[in-house]
C-alpha cells in the first residue's frame, strides 16, 4: 500500500509521545514493506528522505502550532476555533494528498493537521483512518481533567468547542486507538459514527535488557514525564514522605515543570533523598532506576513510559487511571494503586523494599510484557486494519494508484 501518515506532530517537533509514537507507526508499516509518506506541520516548508519514509513539513496551517509555548489569549480563542474546521488546511493537505496520491490516508491525532483532512481526502475518494492519541478531539484543554478531578463527561464548554471535529469524524471510515480506555470515549460521546474500531497499543523498537538491572541496598525509585498537579507526583512525593528517612529508597525526578510547583515537592520528599533532573534522555534515566512509578491522577490515554521501562527490565507501580490498568498487570510486571492514594502507593513500595525476590520476579515479568508492544505486532495490526477500509472501498490494497 502507499500510505499518507498525516501527524499531529513527528520527529524532531513536538514534545511528549506523540512524535515518537508516530515514528514507530511509520517505521513499522514501511518495514512491511509499503510506501510510507509522512505530513507533519512546524516553521517552515521542508521536505526529506529518513530511512526510506518520505516526511514533508508544511508550514503551520493555523495562526500558530506550537501550542506547548505561550501564546496570546486571542491567538488561542482563533486556533481553537479552526481547529474545528480550516479552509486553509483543507486546501493545502488536500493538495499535497493529490500529490501523493495515497491508496489511505491515516490521520495521527488531529491538531495542527486539522480535521478538514479528512474531508480532503473525502473528496479525492480516498478512504481514512484516525489514530487517537490524546483527549483532544473531546477537550479544548487536551486532558478532560479540570479543578483536580478527571471528567466524566465533556462538559459544555468542550461540547461547544469542539463540535466540528465532532461532526466531521463521522468522515472517517476507521479509528485505532492505543487503548480500549480512550476508543471507548470518543465512541461514547458519539464520535467516529459507522467507522470500523480497533485497538492496536503502541509500541517500543529500543534494545531490550536480556536481563533486569542487579539489586542494590537501596531500591532506586524513578518518575519521568512533566512536573505539574494532573501527573500525580506529588502522590509519590507524599508516600515518600510517609515512608520516611529509614527506608532504602532513593528518587529520581526527571521532567521539568512550573518551578514553584518542583520547589513543593522537593520539600516533600525526604532530606537528600530526591533529585530532580529535569529533561534527560530516557536511555539514560531507566538504567538508573529499579522502579518506575506512573502516579497519573488524569486519566492517561495510554502511558508510553510504562513500556519503555519494560524494555529496560524495570517493573512499574502504576495508578488505576485511564488506560494505564490495560499496561501493568498487576503482580507480573508492575502494581497498581488508586489514583491519589498516597499510602496505597507507599504499601507498594515498601513490599518491594521488603521482599526483594518479588522485585525481581516483576523486573522479569517487564521484559516478558514488552513483546506485546513490538513493531512487528504494530505494523502487522495497522496492515491488517488498513487492508480491511482499503477493501471496503473496493481499492486493492497492493493495486498502485
Amino acid at each position: 500500500m502507499r500510505i499518507l501518515l498525516a501527524c499531529a506532530a513527528y520527529p524532531p517537533w513536538g514534545k511528549g509521545g506523540g512524535p515518537a509514537a508516530s515514528e514507530s507507526i511509520a517505521r513499522a508499516l514501511s518495514v512491511r514493506g509499503h510506501a510510507v509518506h509522512v505530513i507533519t506541520v512546524a516553521d517552515n516548508d521542508t521536505q526529506d528522505n529518513r530511512d526510506g519514509i518520505d516526511v514533508r513539513t508544511l508550514r503551520t496551517l493555523n495562526v500558530y502550532w506550537d501550542y506547548w509555548k505561550r501564546n496570546p489569549v486571542y491567538q488561542k480563542l482563533v486556533w481553537h476555533a479552526l481547529e474545528n474546521g480550516n479552509p486553509r488546511a483543507l486546501l493545502r493537505m488536500r493538495r499535497a494528498i493529490a500529490s501523493i496520491s495515497p491508496d489511505i490516508v491515516v490521520t495521527i491525532s488531529s491538531e495542527n493537521i486539522n480535521v478538514s483532512t479528512w474531508l480532503a481526502a473525502k473528496t479525492l475518494g480516498i478512504p481514512t483512518a484516525h489514530a487517537v492519541q490524546s483527549h483532544f478531539l473531546l477537550c479544548w484543554r487536551g486532558t478532560m481533567f479540570r479543578d483536580g478531578a478527571n471528567c466524566a463527561r465533556q462538559c459544555v464548554s468542550c461540547r461547544c468547542a469542539s463540535l466540528g471535529k465532532r461532526l466531521s469524524s463521522r468522515l472517517v471510515d476507521g479509528v485505532v486507538a492505543e487503548s480500549g480506555h480512550m476508543l471507548d470515549r470518543h465512541v461514547e460521546a458519539g464520535y467516529f459514527a459507522g467507522a470500523k474500531r480497533k485497538v492496536i497499543p503502541a509500541a517500543i523498537d529500543w534494545p531490550v535488557r536480556s536481563t533486569p538491572r542487579p539489586h542494590e541496598k537501596k531500591v532506586r525509585v524513578g518518575y519521568i514525564g512533566t512536573v505539574t498537579p494532573n501527573k500525580g507526583v506529588e502522590t509519590l512525593a507524599l508516600s515518600a514522605a510517609r515512608l520516611g528517612e529509614q527506608a532504602s529508597f532513593e528518587y529520581v525526578i526527571a521532567g521539568d515543570g512550573p518551578p514553584l510547583y518542583a520547589q513543593k515537592l522537593s520539600a516533600l520528599f525526604p532530606k537528600g533523598r530526591a533529585r530532580f533532573c529535569g529533561w534527560i534522555d530516557p536511555a539514560d534515566f531507566y538504567p538508573a532506576i529499579d522502579v518506575l512509578v506512573v502516579p497519573s491522577l488524569w486519566s492517561e490515554p495510554f502511558g508510553r513510559v510504562c513500556i519503555e521501562a519494560y524494555a529496560h527490565g524495570v517493573a512499574v507501580v502504576a495508578a488505576r487511571s485511564g488506560a494505564l490498568p490495560e499496561i501493568v498487570e498487576g503482580g507480573k510486571s508492575g502494581l497498581t494503586f488508586e489514583a491519589g492514594d498516597d499510602a496505597g502507593l507507599a504499601d507498594c513500595l515498601q513490599l518491594l523494599e521488603q521482599d526483594r525476590s518479588l522485585l525481581t520476579r516483576l523486573q522479569l515479568g517487564a521484559l516478558d510484557r514488552v513483546k506485546d508492544y513490538s513493531p512487528q505486532r504494530l505494523g502487522l495490526g495497522f496492515e491488517q486494519f488498513l487492508s480491511e477500509l482499503c477493501s471496503d472501498r473496493a481499492v486493492s490494497p497492493t493495486q498502485p494508484r
